[in-house]
């Protein structure tokens, strides 16, 4: 008995790595959330307001909305997409907002080229591209820049879709 009394207080006890480790994870964790709240609050970069189309001098008094110039429609468009493993298909229709005196007189003289213009920009974009707010935007961009390049009596002001449809 004397014997079993020194071999117990010769082995010292043995503590359990689990209780170190767990201190640790919860360390780390509580780190990691101060961390990442930290880096939220005060270092992450704000997210951009969106883009007003109107600036504070062009906005109407309240109660009135703005006025909308000459709207010119065209008919439908259908397109192949420009995807190379899939066939995509688009089906838009688009409004001309467009600004000066004898605009509409010539974009009925110039009607094939303008859908010309159209249908060649429609058709070299992929679905992918399109498939975004941000690619819809752009190609209404795209239009009236091509479009106000050729037109010598007015300006294309703005570009809607009246029917946006892919497949």
């Amino acid at each position: 008995m004397a014997d079993e009394e020194k071999n117990q207080e010769e082995e010292p006890k043995k503590k359990s790595p689990l209780k170190l480790i767990i201190i640790l994870v919860l360390v780390l964790a509580i780190l990691g959330g101060g961390g990442f709240f930290a880096y939220k609050k005060f270092l992450a970069p704000k997210p951009k307001a969106a883009k007003q189309e109107i600036s504070e001098q062009e906005a109407p008094p309240p109660g009135q909305l703005p006025k909308l110039g000459q709207i010119f429609d065209l008919d439908p468009f259908i397109v192949n997409l420009a995807d190379q493993k899939e066939i995509h298909y688009l089906k838009v229709k688009i409004s001309l907002e467009v600004k000066g005196k004898k605009i509409v007189d010539e974009m009925n003289k110039r009607l094939p080229q303008i859908r010309d213009i159209i249908i060649e920009l429609l058709s070299s974009k992929t679905f992918e591209e399109l498939a975004t707010l941000h690619g819809k935007e752009h190609l209404k961009n795209e239009i009236m820049i091509r479009l106000n390049s050729i037109l010598t009596t007015g300006t294309v002001e703005h570009v809607y879709f009246t029917e946006f449809v892919m497949q």
